[in-house]
């Protein structure tokens, strides 16, 4: 019974993870050289890496906590 509960329980985290990763915002197109937020420039490697990204890490972080 007990491992009946524990796949039960990794089958809902799992569920939920997939449910994080789709609802992850996703950027295309041209990144912006500096952040909307709050003006900073945005790192090359990040606008590499997050292609159409329009924030820093920092601002990003920030508005991901909010949500």
């Amino acid at each position: 019974m007990d491992e009946r509960y524990m796949e039960m329980a990794e089958q809902a985290a799992e569920a939920e993870r997939q449910r994080a990763i789709a609802s992850r915002v996703q950027y295309s197109g041209e990144s912006a050289l500096e952040c909307e937020s709050c003006g900073d420039e945005i790192p090359q490697a990040r606008r590499e890496a997050v292609p159409g990204c329009q924030t820093c890490i920092e601002c990003q972080a920030l508005r991901e906590r909010r949500v």
